[in-house]
């Protein structure tokens, strides 16, 4: 019998996911925005590629600190409370940084201000999706978020791009980027509700705090292999760092590196929408080798092919990749939800770690090695992990006894390993 997944109409007449997604496609537009503005304030300031660097990756490294460390709020309050005060937080925060001539380590330590709770909103957020979109209804909620997430950093990268080259000052983006928090706030204040996390079977707020979240996720073999499998795609993100290098290796010029940075992005998005369709079971099956397989079109890039084809292959690994949506589906759907918002900000900070390591690592070794070599390594990386990671963690089988994670009751489900 074939399976019955969700409709895109379905979810999208869900009133409170409209808000959550709104909210969340114009704020991502809006960071994107300020990433641009504080990459060109900060280097007609001090005309220093590394100082540029440390402030972008400002906007990226203090979650790795807070994303398991703030997390637990998410499950001991108001979902939308939390949500709401982080908003109106970076609003506050965000705002601060448009007031021209601020001295640069003012707009610094500013910048790290507003991103260390990006990791709580975020949890915050996805522990809520299952309770908004139960069932079959919330992988296709993923998919949707997934894709409109990559769709809005091109949008946001290009746009914002645009409006400093019109206004002349990226004060005024930090300004719209303040103004979408602002707007985010106000949209989830009024438009869901509460969402009080899931209480144990006692009645209790669930215990624990920073370490609860990590030791739930490493005590569960399957839960531990998907938040890994997730930190895989640290080894396949390496070719919108190394996309300068390769397309100077192949002769393509600087016109092509935003389109090498934009392909995967692309293709991702293609993924995200395919993948919606798939019931339970499929994408169960096939999430490790479509992990396996995102790091094939990478290593076929190996020597440096021209634009056309690398574009391509680019884009068909970022498709590939959309086993990444499959993996947080079942993640998600396997922690109760007392325990979600911090088993999400373990395996979010994790995920950005992977980033970082797997730039890091491409990154030194296309000093030595050609830029596609190196991609192609990191790939190579990849694919291997997962095939580990598959075998030992017994992804893509059901465990003896349980229902598939279709059969759980979202709107509250209970702790399954206890």
């Amino acid at each position: 019998m074939t399976e019955r997944t969700a409709r895109f109409r379905d979810v999208l007449a869900v009133g409170e996911f409209r808000v959550l997604w709104i909210a969340q496609v114009q704020s991502r537009v809006g960071d994107q925005f300020a990433r641009v503005a504080l990459a060109l304030l900060v280097f007609d300031r001090t005309s220093s590629a590394a100082l540029t660097a440390l402030v972008y990756a400002m906007t990226l490294l203090p979650p790795l600190l807070t994303a398991p460390l703030l997390a637990g709020l998410a499950d001991r309050y108001s979902r939308r409370a939390v949500m709401v005060t982080v908003d109106v937080a970076r609003a506050a925060l965000m705002a601060l940084m448009a007031i021209p001539s601020l001295p640069l380590p003012v707009l610094a330590a500013l910048v790290f201000a507003v991103t260390c709770p990006q990791p709580l909103f975020s949890a915050a957020r996805t522990a809520t999706m299952p309770r908004v979109l139960p069932g079959e209804r919330f992988p296709v909620g993923v998919s949707i978020m997934t894709a409109t997430d990559g769709i809005a950093q091109i949008a946001g990268f290009t746009l914002g791009g645009v409006v400093i080259g019109a206004s002349g000052s990226p004060h005024l983006a930090l300004a719209i980027n303040a103004a979408t928090f602002a707007a985010s706030a106000a949209m989830l204040r009024w438009g869901i509700r509460a969402h009080r996390p899931q209480p144990d079977d006692l009645g209790r707020p669930a215990g624990g705090f920073a370490l609860a979240g990590i030791r739930y996720v490493t005590g569960d073999r399957r839960l531990f292999g998907l938040a890994a499998l997730v930190w895989l795609f640290g080894c396949y993100v390496v070719p919108e760092a190394l996309a300068a290098p390769y397309a100077a290796q192949i002769g393509a010029g600087e016109a092509a590196v935003g389109s090498l940075m934009a392909a995967d992005v692309v293709g991702g998005a293609v993924g995200a929408v395919i993948v919606a369709k798939f019931g339970a079971v499929l994408r169960r099956r096939l999430t490790v080798p479509l992990a396996v397989a995102s790091g094939l079109p990478l290593i076929a890039t190996v020597t440096g092919p021209g634009l056309p084809v690398t574009l391509a292959m680019w884009a068909l690994s970022g498709l590939l990749a959309s086993y990444v949506v499959m993996a947080q589906v079942e993640f998600t759907q396997l922690v109760p939800d007392g325990m979600r918002a911090r088993a999400i900000g373990f395996a979010a900070a994790g995920l950005q770690t992977a980033q970082g390591l797997g730039i890091a690592a491409a990154g030194g070794l296309a000093e030595v090695v050609p830029a596609s070599a190196a991609i192609g390594v990191c790939a190579a990386a990849g694919s291997a992990g997962a095939l580990v990671i598959g075998a030992m963690c017994r992804i893509g089988r059901a465990a003896d006894g349980e229902p598939p994670p279709s059969a759980v009751e979202m709107s509250g489900g209970r702790d399954r390993h206890a």
